[in-house]
């Protein structure tokens, strides 16, 4: 019988997510969580079958990290629930910066395309809230959502970079100015402008 390990799969992820916190994802090595968590290396690999599958584990605890952004948010119900997912969004990548480049900043041109929909599950609920509030149609929201989504984006790459910094009622004006000119010209559209 094999001896017991130290650490379970879920402490391990943990000292990862530590880990690329501190460092970014390339701090995550097999030697570096051994020390982190004061053990050698090879415990790791008698919990994971490789590096591979302990960063896939890594970014679905970040996801759900990012995912908790959004409930408290929303649960704050300071904004409307549409742009409190852009406010958590902006806020995960000024608070969290190295884990707002692994989810949002990877190269994914390697990664496999899995998805039967261009649209995540959590987006899926965005643009359907999104039509309900605005009464656009399907191709609209989208539309709307994509080139919206672009520019907060753009704010939360620059704060996740200390590019630049924003405080948050700039941001919050920012983002209202950006939806609202957007609709207003999907709910004028085909108008001469």
């Amino acid at each position: 019988m094999p001896p017991k390990a130290k650490f379970t799969r879920e402490e391990v992820i943990e000292a990862a997510v530590e880990l690329t916190r501190a460092g970014g994802a390339g701090a995550v090595t097999a030697r570096a969580l051994g020390a982190r968590l004061g053990t050698s290396p090879k415990p790791i690999f008698g919990l994971f079958r490789n590096m591979e599958e302990l960063q896939e584990e890594v970014i679905r605890a970040t996801q759900e990290r990012y995912l908790g952004f959004i409930r408290e948010e929303q649960a704050a119900a300071k904004y409307p629930p549409y742009k409190s997912s852009g406010m958590a969004y902006i806020r995960f990548a000024g608070e969290e910066p190295e884990l707002f480049r692994l989810l949002f900043m990877r190269d994914r041109s390697r990664e496999k395309k899995e998805k039967t929909s261009a649209w995540d599950p959590d987006t899926v609920s965005l643009i359907a809230a999104l039509r309900e509030r605005t009464g656009l149609s399907q191709k609209e929201a989208e539309r709307l959502h994509t080139e919206n989504w672009i520019f907060v984006h753009g704010i939360a790459t620059m704060v996740a970079t200390s590019y630049l910094t924003f405080d948050t009622d700039f941001i919050s004006e920012s983002m209202s100015d950006i939806f609202l000119g957007l609709y207003d010209r999907f709910k004028h559209k085909g108008e001469k402008q």
